[in-house]
């Protein structure tokens, strides 16, 4: 029956395309970590009869069993939602997030086909796709659309000399203005992500999406024609001022890296260990490695595997700070403190040598670790005693 019902509509719908409108939607970023990437979605007018829908690839079930594992594990289903104009506009005027329109310059063919598509994607067996945030999300969604309908006639017009950004470089763009997502993301995302996007995959950025719409050209059907025939702003919003603020990874890390310099200059002279800041430091550091160890082999995530964060923050480190709250450390405590000294410098060569790209504030963490790990285990067996 629900196919049946297509097939009219979509024959209905050849017949009249030329009364439809289709556009491409760009909206801004938002404050909230799933709107900082910014949205695109596909605009459909009936020019005639005023209906006026947004095909939105960017939608999901909050209320889904195991949304955050789900989400975590990337099993988590996106879907195709439809709604009207005026809704898709209430939530971005209401968040004070600019949008703009890019009209697209199709024939009655192409905007048969285009809606056609849209409107068999929609259907309950069709509408949900496995999100991946580089190569399959509501913006790749978008492109692929159209490529799917116009095939060959379809020219993206890229630059010849394009400008080289790696993975990391575009996610970086975004995040800057949000100093422990830059972090996070940083830590739990590997060296696979540390090489150059082409101009197709940097589409999976709606900014980078809608540049490449405005580059575009249609041939074949007639003349070479401009893919977008018309742009312009829909809601626009001055920009909200920015505030310092000292509460972020890179300030409190220098402190606490100062700290740990202070304590292993008193402790030195009054020759204590102070472990207990170790056992909570490596602690926090061997959780963190536990992190980027189910991400790299226990998700589905590509972006997440061969992460060298692990060579410093190690799943090991834990039961160090275990093995630390005993009075009397066992043997193996000496030569795990030897091989983590290696491993974070190992760190710091892999950085150097472009094997992954680090975030900048870990380098006071770094320093710790190899200040504080050169210290007990070449002054365990002196202070151990005195703790």
């Amino acid at each position: 029956m629900v196919l049946t019902y297509s097939f009219i509509y979509s024959t209905i719908f050849s017949l009249q395309a030329q009364d439809y409108q289709v556009s491409l939607l760009t909206c801004d970023p938002g404050e909230e970590i799933y709107t900082t990437f910014g949205h695109s979605a596909i605009r459909v007018k009936d020019t005639i009869s005023g209906v006026d829908l947004v095909y939105n690839y960017g939608t999901f079930d909050f209320g889904a069993p195991y949304f955050l594992f789900n989400f975590t594990r990337r099993t988590l289903d996106y879907m195709l939602s439809v709604s009207t104009y005026d809704r898709f506009l209430f939530e971005y005027n209401y968040f004070q997030r600019n949008v703009r329109e890019q009209i697209l310059d199709l024939n009655p063919e192409q905007t048969a086909k285009m809606v056609q598509f849209l409107e068999i994607n929609r259907l309950p067996e069709n509408k949900f796709y496995r999100y991946d945030f580089f190569y399959d999300n509501c913006a790749t969604r978008v492109r692929d659309v159209l490529e799917t309908v116009l095939g060959n006639q379809l020219d993206w017009n890229e630059p010849s000399e394009p400008e080289r950004k790696t993975f990391r470089n575009l996610i970086d763009e975004y995040v800057y203005p949000l100093p422990w997502a830059d972090f996070g993301i940083d830590l739990a995302l590997g060296a696979v992500i540390d090489v150059n996007a082409t101009e197709r995959e940097k589409q999976f950025l709606p900014d980078y999406m809608e540049a490449a719409f405005a580059r575009a050209q249609i041939v074949g059907d007639g003349p070479t024609r401009p893919l977008v025939k018309e742009q312009f702003d829909v809601l626009t919003f001055e920009p909200q001022p920015s505030s310092l603020n000292f509460f972020q990874p890179f300030v409190l890390w220098w402190v606490l890296a100062i700290f740990f310099i202070a304590i292993t200059f008193i402790g030195f002279k009054k020759k204590r260990l102070f472990k207990g800041f170790d056992i909570a430091y490596f602690g926090i550091l061997g959780i963190l490695g536990i992190v980027i160890t189910l991400l790299w082999f226990f998700t589905f995530h590509s972006q997440t595997k061969w992460n060298w964060n692990i060579l410093w923050a190690f799943p090991g480190h834990l039961v160090l700070a275990i093995a630390m709250l005993k009075q009397t450390w066992k043997p193996w405590v000496k030569k795990y403190l030897l091989v983590m000294l290696i491993s974070t410098n190992l760190a710091l060569v892999f950085w150097v040598l472009g094997f992954q790209s680090f975030h900048p504030s870990i380098v006071p963490l770094l320093l710790i670790s190899l200040l504080r790990s050169n210290y007990l285990y070449y002054n365990q067996e002196k202070f151990a005693i005195r703790g």
